[in-house]
């Protein structure tokens, strides 16, 4: 399915990049034990998404202030060779999307990283106050609730009608996505979840036969 797709759809945390969004800024707040305790449950599929997501903003209540200074003094790193893996399918001409139950506002400057356009980030918004102080989070968005990616994807295939669309990520929520997407890769570089391996059409510990798999089906 990689070999011709023509979208592919890419988790952030744990996948893209080599730790969980939310749990990083929560350690920032100093509320990272009670947080990674929610992000677990709702990756192993425990727990409603919309629940833990509610939960773990209620814990934090992040201001616009504390997102900035936590990217500052923690900049959120790629894992290793998804930029190159983003760059061949650009090359090939496969569209890519960000499909995140993490926060538009810190996943934003990773796209810019990979040279994915804003456009083409699915993830959820925190809303704020005149001050820039939490006052909570938009759903409306498809990835604020349980069961967010498949519709998600449901979205980006219906409005561009792209034949072959695989999902790759790390989480339960990531495996919901297939129907629509064709095939689910399990990425498994950052943490290995059982039941997302069994759920996986493919499962992978980094990105290098797919990038092999991409470069070698290039036009």
């Amino acid at each position: 399915m990689l070999a011709k797709a023509d979208a592919v759809c890419f988790d952030v945390d744990s996948t893209v990049i080599d730790e969980e969004g939310i749990d990083v800024l929560a350690d920032t707040l100093g509320k990272g034990p009670e947080v990674t305790a929610w992000t677990t449950k709702a990756m192993d599929g425990n727990i409603k998404f919309e629940d833990a997501l509610a939960a773990r903003l209620e814990i934090i209540k992040p201001s616009k202030t504390d997102i900035a200074n936590c990217l500052e003094k923690h900049p959120l790193k790629l894992s290793p060779g998804v930029d190159r893996l983003v760059e061949a399918l650009h090359k090939r001409g496969t569209d890519v999307y960000l499909v995140s139950g993490g926060f538009r506002l810190m996943i934003e400057p990773v796209a810019e990283v990979l040279g994915v356009s804003f456009d083409r980030i699915y993830a959820n918004t925190i809303t704020f106050d005149e001050s820039g102080d939490y006052t909570g989070f938009d759903s409306n968005e498809p990835t604020s609730a349980d069961q967010g990616k498949p519709k998600a994807l449901t979205m980006i295939k219906e409005k561009y009608g792209y034949k072959t669309m695989v999902m790759v990520g790390d989480g339960a929520t990531d495996a919901q996505a297939k129907p629509p997407a064709d095939a689910f890769v399990g990425f498994g570089g950052v943490v290995a979840r059982a039941a997302v391996k069994e759920k996986a059409c493919w499962f992978v510990h980094d990105f290098e036969t797919m990038i092999d798999i991409v470069n070698k089906n290039s036009n």
